[in-house]
């Protein structure tokens, strides 16, 4: 993998470990604060690729701009995703959170001042 690449996904990685418990943010908030918008996809690779060797990257709060689980084929059990997010009580109901806005967390709002 080309180090530009593999240093933007630690990148992904840092944002990501400080979504806090029981908010979730999307790839596109990621890729925006990154200075990379319109690089939503990469930041979901960037999470596919995290399983192989990170544990202690949150990957379950990150979902695409409606709210879907978009990512959960990722994890080794298609409902760890949602499992993990229920137990943060974030509801969902057919792979969409339920009152997405109040659970959504944006770095670009969030972390401004790091």
């Amino acid at each position: 993998m080309p180090t530009r690449i593999k240093d933007f996904y630690e990148l992904v990685y840092e944002v990501v470990a400080c979504v806090p418990k029981g908010k979730v943010t999307t790839y596109g908030a990621i890729a925006e604060y990154l200075g990379q918008k319109g690089s939503a996809r990469l930041v979901g690779w960037a999470l596919n690729a995290v399983h192989q060797h990170r544990t202690d990257i949150p990957a379950h709060r990150v979902v695409n701009r409606n709210g879907l689980l978009t990512g959960k084929h990722h994890f080794p059990n298609p409902n760890q995703m949602q499992q993990l997010l229920e137990n943060e009580k974030i509801k969902v109901v057919d792979n969409q959170i339920i009152n997405f806005e109040k659970h959504f967390w944006n770095p670009v709002i969030e972390l401004r001042n790091h």
